[in-house]
């Protein structure tokens, strides 16, 4: 696909970038393989190919989300500053 100055110029416009004329030259054939390069990716064939997130094999490493009965209070409020009556105690913000 061939890109000219005049929409390098159109789209740095729209993407409120300043460029200059040097620039815009510059960058024609450089947006011109990318699109090319884009083209090329489209006419692989991806027809069985399962989708994936990531081209390596990867797990997370969390443990699993499992939801549990909890029961669990006392070693939870053991971490807070202040408890009071099974509950955490904060001090009062607003009067």
């Amino acid at each position: 696909m061939s890109v000219d100055t005049h929409t390098v110029r159109r789209i740095a416009a729209l993407a409120r970038i300043a460029i200059t004329e040097e620039d815009a030259a510059r960058l024609a054939p450089e947006l011109g393989a990318i699109l090319g390069f884009i083209e090329q990716l489209g006419e692989v064939d991806t027809a069985g190919v399962a989708p994936m997130t990531a081209v390596i094999p990867n797990h997370l490493r969390l443990r699993d989300d499992v939801v549990t009965d909890g029961g669990i209070r006392d070693r939870v409020l053991a971490n807070a500053p202040q408890a009071e009556h099974g509950f955490f105690t904060v001090p009062k913000v607003i009067e």
